[in-house]
């Protein structure tokens, strides 16, 4: 009843939010994305997604239909592998942000484990800065990471924009340099933080840096100052800075999944684990 293409199609358009988006990571028309949306709702009788020229968004039977479809997707890939008779094995060098610590990622790496255990899973958890440069040098096979969204490469897994986070009523005094929480270089979010204030010509001091996620977000709960920080992933405890602290926009950021050029085994590896990460990118943005 429900064709696995036309279910990855429905993930990357939820995922993504966008069709163009959607067409770009499949590697196919709009138009067919288009078709193989219409063939869904029509095989469901409702409406998965509510749009107009300017926005994308799920409806509530479309958020069903999420599960559902990772569901239908991840028992398909378990039977093309049993009875195809392919087994993963080798080492898989896996690197992702510390953003996705606190996610659902844990939870498909697990199931990944689950259904190759003969596959040698090493992961590495990094600034995705650092992640690239590892990934470049052959030290990684795969990273799931931020680019900026003028950037190229890689399969887009999901698209959000950075804004400033602190402390649950946090007051950033205009007339004095603005308290900055941030990642020491290469850190995306620190780069996009200081250019908007130096475009704006914003003063600003540093208040604490560390390639910690888990101290920064302790020094921005303690109210030291703010920092940049994915919107769909913001840690409990703190709160998007209100518009009137006349913080200037960061703008927009992909996450992404970038490959290595090791061949053979850890390739097949590498291509699996990218499509369970593709299958239940969702989960990536929605807290456990």
């Amino acid at each position: 009843m429900y064709e696995p293409a036309q279910l990855r199609t429905f993930l990357a358009v939820a995922q993504t939010l966008s069709f163009t988006q959607a067409a770009r990571r499949l590697g196919v028309r709009q138009s067919t994305v288009s078709q193989h949306v219409r063939r869904l709702e029509e095989a469901t009788g409702r409406p998965l997604f509510s749009r107009d020229t300017h926005s994308v968004e799920l409806t509530e039977d479309g958020e069903a239909m999420l599960g559902f479809a990772r569901a239908i997707l991840q028992a398909h890939e378990r039977a093309a592998a049993h009875f195809g008779g392919t087994r993963l094995r080798g080492r898989l060098r896996f690197g992702a942000s510390e953003d996705f610590v606190t996610t659902r990622l844990p939870e498909i790496l697990e199931s990944f484990r689950r259904e190759h255990p003969e596959v040698d899973l090493e992961l590495t958890v990094e600034l995705s800065g650092t992640l690239q440069a590892r990934l470049a040098a052959g030290r990684l096979d795969l990273i799931l990471a931020k680019r900026r969204g003028e950037d190229g490469g890689g399969r887009l897994v999901w698209q959000d924009s950075l804004v400033w986070i602190g402390a649950p009523g946090l007051r950033v005094d205009p007339d004095r340099p603005v308290p900055l929480i941030l990642f020491p270089p290469p850190g995306i979010t620190r780069a996009r933080a200081l250019e908007a204030l130096q475009a704006e010509g914003r003063s600003w001091r540093i208040a604490c840096t560390s390639s910690s996620l888990s101290a920064n977000v302790a020094a921005a709960r303690a109210g030291l100052g703010v920092m940049a920080h994915t919107r769909g992933l913001v840690p409990p405890g703190l709160v998007p800075v209100p518009a009137r602290a006349g913080l200037p926009d960061l703008g927009g950021v992909d996450f992404v999944l970038l490959r290595g050029r090791r061949g053979g085994a850890a390739q097949a590896a590498a291509d699996a684990l990218a499509e369970a990460i593709l299958v239940g990118g969702d989960r990536l943005h929605r807290p456990r």
